[in-house]
Parts: structure tokens; sequence; C-alpha cells
């Protein structure tokens, strides 16, 4: 048994502990990763879709009913055939409403960042 050389010498393979230690330190000294711009941009894009998908589910449906049961079967007295032609014709203009503030949103966006990457 070898009482002298116990300790297994690995300089020679190129590692050494202190060198894993320089490494670590390596990794965390290293800043946080900042998003790209893509990355920005893409998210802001897919809150802004989110956003407006969530929209057009609700705002259509909720005025459709909201409409027929308070405003044309409440406050006007409409029979029931009439109120439904009615808040139907009030969700088919929620609808376009809602899909040109999204156009409108989507052009200013779009302009913005084709400003910004230009200025780059």
């Amino acid at each position: 048994m070898l009482r002298g050389k116990s300790r297994l010498n690995v300089g020679w393979l190129g590692y050494s502990p202190g060198l894993l230690l320089e490494h670590r330190q390596l990794f965390t000294e290293r800043a946080p990763r900042r998003p790209s711009r893509n990355e920005s941009s893409l998210a802001s894009t897919l809150k802004t879709l989110l956003f407006f998908t969530a929209l057009m589910i609700t705002v259509p449906i909720g005025l459709y009913f909201t409409t027929k049961s308070y405003v044309f079967e409440g406050a006007f007295g409409m029979s029931n055939r009439d109120s439904y032609f009615y808040a139907a014709i009030v969700a088919v203009v929620a609808v376009h409403v809602v899909l040109a503030l999204f156009v409108y949103v989507a052009w200013n966006e779009g302009s913005r960042q084709w400003r910004e990457g230009k200025q780059d």
C-alpha cells in the first residue's frame, strides 16, 4: 500500500479543484440575461393578442344578454322576438368595434417597433 502517495495527482489531466472553483465563480458573477428586443416584442404582441381575444369573447356576449334583458325587454318593453334581433345587432356592432380597436393598437405597435428598429 502506498502511504505517501494516497492522494491522486490530477494536475496532469488539466483538472484541479482550483480551476473548478474559478469556473463556478465565473458563472455566479455573470449578469442575469436580459431578454432581447425580439423576445420582448413577441411577449408584448402575445399580451395584446390575448387581451383582444378575451375582449372578443366577453364583450359581444355580455352586451347581447345585457341589452336583451335590461335595455330592450326591460326599459323599452319590446317583445322577446324583437329583443333578440336588436340585441344581435348590438353584439355585431361590438365585434366590429373590438376588431377596429385591435387593428388600431396593432398598427401603432408595429409602427412603434419599426421606428425603434430604424433608429438602431
